[in-house]
Protein backbone atom coordinates (compact mmCIF):
# COMPACT_ATOMS: atom_id res chain seq x y z
CA UNK A 1 0.00 0.00 0.00
CA UNK A 2 1.20 3.46 -0.86
CA UNK A 3 2.07 5.54 2.16
CA UNK A 4 0.86 8.77 0.51
CA UNK A 5 -2.62 7.31 -0.03
CA UNK A 6 -3.37 6.20 3.51
CA UNK A 7 -6.19 8.61 4.25
CA UNK A 8 -7.67 9.66 0.89
CA UNK A 9 -7.39 8.47 -2.71
CA UNK A 10 -9.40 10.02 -5.55
CA UNK A 11 -11.53 13.13 -5.93
CA UNK A 12 -14.09 14.48 -3.53
CA UNK A 13 -17.69 15.01 -4.62
CA UNK A 14 -17.18 18.79 -4.72
CA UNK A 15 -14.15 18.46 -7.00
CA UNK A 16 -16.07 16.21 -9.39
CA UNK A 17 -19.06 18.56 -9.44
CA UNK A 18 -16.80 21.56 -10.05
CA UNK A 19 -15.09 19.78 -12.96
CA UNK A 20 -18.50 18.86 -14.46
CA UNK A 21 -19.65 22.48 -14.15
CA UNK A 22 -16.54 23.74 -15.95
CA UNK A 23 -17.03 21.22 -18.78
CA UNK A 24 -20.76 22.07 -19.02
CA UNK A 25 -20.02 25.80 -19.32
CA UNK A 26 -17.37 25.11 -21.95
CA UNK A 27 -19.80 22.88 -23.86
CA UNK A 28 -22.53 25.53 -23.86
CA UNK A 29 -20.03 28.13 -25.08
CA UNK A 30 -18.89 25.84 -27.91
CA UNK A 31 -22.49 25.18 -28.96
CA UNK A 32 -23.15 28.93 -29.03
CA UNK A 33 -20.11 29.54 -31.23
CA UNK A 34 -21.08 26.68 -33.56
CA UNK A 35 -24.65 27.99 -33.90
CA UNK A 36 -23.41 31.51 -34.61
CA UNK A 37 -20.97 30.16 -37.20
CA UNK A 38 -23.74 28.18 -38.92
CA UNK A 39 -26.01 31.25 -39.12
CA UNK A 40 -23.23 33.37 -40.62
CA UNK A 41 -22.35 30.71 -43.20
CA UNK A 42 -26.03 30.38 -44.16
CA UNK A 43 -26.29 34.15 -44.61
CA UNK A 44 -23.13 34.28 -46.73
CA UNK A 45 -24.39 31.37 -48.84
CA UNK A 46 -27.73 33.13 -49.37
CA UNK A 47 -25.99 36.33 -50.46
CA UNK A 48 -23.73 34.40 -52.83
CA UNK A 49 -26.70 32.76 -54.58
CA UNK A 50 -28.57 36.09 -54.73
CA UNK A 51 -25.52 37.72 -56.34
CA UNK A 52 -25.39 34.90 -58.91
CA UNK A 53 -29.05 35.48 -59.77
CA UNK A 54 -28.48 39.24 -60.11
CA UNK A 55 -25.39 38.70 -62.24
CA UNK A 56 -27.18 36.24 -64.53
CA UNK A 57 -30.09 38.63 -64.98
CA UNK A 58 -27.75 41.51 -65.83
CA UNK A 59 -26.11 39.35 -68.49
CA UNK A 60 -29.55 38.66 -69.99
CA UNK A 61 -30.32 42.39 -70.03
CA UNK A 62 -27.03 43.15 -71.74
CA UNK A 63 -27.79 40.55 -74.43
CA UNK A 64 -31.26 42.00 -75.08
CA UNK A 65 -31.08 44.60 -77.87
CA UNK A 66 -34.24 46.48 -76.80
CA UNK A 67 -33.55 50.20 -76.23
CA UNK A 68 -34.10 51.66 -73.75
CA UNK A 69 -34.10 48.65 -71.41
CA UNK A 70 -37.49 48.01 -69.84
CA UNK A 71 -37.93 49.48 -66.37
CA UNK A 72 -39.38 47.56 -63.42
CA UNK A 73 -39.29 44.17 -65.11
CA UNK A 74 -39.82 41.39 -62.60
CA UNK A 75 -39.36 37.67 -62.58
CA UNK A 76 -38.40 34.63 -60.62
CA UNK A 77 -35.63 32.07 -60.99
CA UNK A 78 -34.95 28.70 -59.42
CA UNK A 79 -31.42 28.32 -58.04
CA UNK A 80 -30.03 26.01 -55.36
CA UNK A 81 -33.45 24.61 -54.56
CA UNK A 82 -34.93 28.05 -53.84
CA UNK A 83 -37.03 30.53 -55.77
CA UNK A 84 -35.39 33.95 -56.13
CA UNK A 85 -37.38 37.03 -57.11
CA UNK A 86 -35.63 39.72 -59.14
CA UNK A 87 -36.58 43.22 -60.21
CA UNK A 88 -34.86 45.34 -62.83
CA UNK A 89 -34.70 49.11 -62.36
CA UNK A 90 -33.48 51.36 -65.17
CA UNK A 91 -32.20 54.91 -64.55
CA UNK A 92 -31.33 57.63 -67.03
CA UNK A 93 -27.83 59.06 -67.03
CA UNK A 94 -26.47 62.38 -68.24
CA UNK A 95 -25.57 60.63 -71.49
CA UNK A 96 -28.70 59.89 -73.59
CA UNK A 97 -27.06 56.78 -75.03
CA UNK A 98 -26.30 55.26 -71.62
CA UNK A 99 -28.61 53.72 -69.00
CA UNK A 100 -27.89 52.45 -65.48
CA UNK A 101 -29.53 49.10 -64.80
CA UNK A 102 -29.88 47.87 -61.22
CA UNK A 103 -30.90 44.29 -60.50
CA UNK A 104 -32.40 43.62 -57.07
CA UNK A 105 -32.87 40.08 -55.82
CA UNK A 106 -35.04 38.92 -52.92
CA UNK A 107 -35.65 35.52 -51.43
CA UNK A 108 -39.33 36.35 -50.83
CA UNK A 109 -41.27 38.47 -53.30
CA UNK A 110 -42.69 40.76 -50.61
CA UNK A 111 -39.40 41.30 -48.70
CA UNK A 112 -38.49 44.93 -48.27
CA UNK A 113 -34.80 44.28 -47.88
CA UNK A 114 -32.94 42.95 -50.89
CA UNK A 115 -30.63 39.95 -50.64
CA UNK A 116 -28.41 41.33 -53.41
CA UNK A 117 -28.27 44.35 -55.65
CA UNK A 118 -25.96 44.75 -58.65
CA UNK A 119 -25.72 47.60 -61.13
CA UNK A 120 -24.27 47.96 -64.60
CA UNK A 121 -24.36 50.48 -67.44
CA UNK A 122 -25.70 49.70 -70.89
CA UNK A 123 -24.92 51.69 -74.03
CA UNK A 124 -27.21 52.07 -76.99
CA UNK A 125 -26.01 50.20 -80.04
CA UNK A 126 -25.24 52.50 -82.95
CA UNK A 127 -27.02 51.55 -86.20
Amino acid sequence: MNSNCTKQCGFTLIEVMLAMAVFAIAGVALLGVADNNYRHISHIEQQMFANWVASNQLVEVSLDKTWPPKNNRKGKVELAGKTWYWQQKVSKTTNKELRAVTMQVRLNEDDELVSASLMTYLAQDKP
